[in-house]
C-alpha cells in the first residue's frame, strides 16, 4: 500500500473512531436535530448530509442500519399515530414530514452512544422519557415545527404517559439489537 493510501486508510480509520464516541455523537445528534427542527424542509438536504456521514462513519453498518430502522421506525410509528388523532398537526397536513423521519433515524443513534448509559437504568429513562422528551416537543412547537392539535397541558401529559414507557421499551430492542448481530 503507498505511503499517501495508507495515510488515507489511517484517517478514516481515526474518524470512525471519533464518531463512535459518546461526545461526538452527543454533538452530531444535536446539529441534526436543529437542521430537522429549526430548518424542516429548507435543511433537508443537510440533515440527509448528516444521516449520510453517520452512516460512513459507522463501523458496524449493517447493525446501524437495523437500529435505524427498528428504534427509527417505532419513533416514526407512534409520531404518525399521534398525528394521525390530531396530537401533532404539521404544515400542509403531511401526516409525518421527512425531516422528523430523519430526526428518528438520527435519535435511533444516541441509544448505543450519547444516552446509552440509560440503558442500565430504567428507572431513570422512565423518569427522562416522561419529563425531557415532551419538552423537546414543547420546543418543537414553540419554533413552529409541529403545531399541537391539542392544549399544551393535554400533548405533554399525554407525551410523558407514551414517553415513560417508549424509551425503557427502546432501550430493550435496542439491547436486543445489538447482542443478537448477525455477525
Amino acid at each position: 500500500m503507498s505511503e499517501q493510501k495508507e495515510s488515507s486508510f489511517s484517517l478514516l480509520v481515526k474518524l470512525k473512531n471519533i464518531a463512535e464516541t459518546r461526545w461526538f455523537n452527543a454533538i452530531w445528534f444535536q446539529s441534526t436535530w436543529f437542521c430537522a427542527v429549526l430548518g424542516r424542509n429548507e435543511l433537508l438536504g443537510l440533515t440527509a448530509s448528516l444521516l449520510l456521514l453517520h452512516f460512513l462513519l459507522t463501523k458496524d453498518w449493517l447493525e446501524e442500519v437495523r437500529h435505524a430502522c427498528v428504534i427509527g421506525g417505532a419513533g416514526i410509528f407512534v409520531d404518525a399515530i399521534l398525528s394521525f388523532f390530531g396530537i401533532f398537526c404539521f404544515d400542509k397536513d403531511v401526516l409525518l414530514p421527512l425531516w422528523m423521519c430523519g430526526l428518528w433515524i438520527a435519535f435511533s443513534t444516541t441509544l448505543t452512544r450519547s444516552l446509552f448509559f440509560l440503558s442500565s437504568r430504567p428507572m431513570t429513562a422512565i423518569f427522562l422519557g416522561a419529563i425531557v422528551v415532551p419538552l423537546n416537543y414543547g420546543v418543537g412547537e414553540r419554533v413552529g415545527a409541529v403545531e399541537f392539535g391539542l392544549d399544551i397541558p393535554q400533548t405533554l401529559l399525554i407525551l410523558a404517559l407514551i414517553w415513560a414507557v417508549l424509551l425503557p421499551v427502546l432501550y430493550s430492542i435496542s439491547n436486543y439489537i445489538s447482542q443478537n448481530s448477525f455477525k
